[in-house]
């Protein structure tokens, strides 16, 4: 057998669900705590503001919560834009040891990552229903597959230390 007959593949890990979802939820956490602290910041600095200017002609003041629910979600499509195209990983996927790669197993393109982040964050409960239902044999979303991602299981490296090798220059 000659080595043009032997082909070596590569094996990837591709991560389940389960642990997709969390690695999106502590993102979803960490996001919405520090909007969550802007915006109770902000919240009263504009009461004092609106409490100083009183001899408004505005009888009827009312918070419009459309505004803040678009401009979060704007803020989690590019934090998930950044942290996957530069790493390969937000920081739910970091905790979790999971990464964003092109069906290859290499780094994702820019459009790719921005397809992948756009279903999650403004379509991920259409995405992921409809990624479930004609799930493929990489659990890929709808928009992970437009985008040709996947999130993949990466090892540990810090319990393969005894499995490196170094050499002398």
């Amino acid at each position: 057998m000659s080595d043009a007959d032997s082909d070596v593949f590569e094996e990837f890990l591709i991560a389940r669900w389960f642990d997709r979802f969390v690695a999106w939820l502590i993102d979803a956490i960490i996001i919405l705590a520090i909007l969550g602290s802007i915006t109770a910041l902000t919240s009263d600095i504009t009461t004092v503001v609106w409490n100083a200017d009183s001899t408004s002609s505005i009888t009827n003041f009312e918070w419009d919560e459309n505004p803040m629910f678009a401009g979060s979600t704007i803020i989690f499509f590019s934090y998930w834009i950044i942290s996957e195209y530069k790493g390969g990983q937000s920081i739910g996927k970091k905790i979790l040891h999971l990464k964003v790669v092109n069906i290859d197993g290499k780094s994702p393109s820019l459009l790719g990552v921005i397809i992948s982040s756009f279903g999650k964050a403004f379509l991920l409960p259409i995405d992921l229903i409809l990624g479930v239902i004609f799930t493929n044999q990489k659990r890929q979303r709808i928009f992970n597959k437009i985008g040709d991602t996947i999130v993949i299981k990466i090892k540990d490296t810090k319990n393969d230390s005894e499995n490196i090798k170094y050499k002398k220059d």
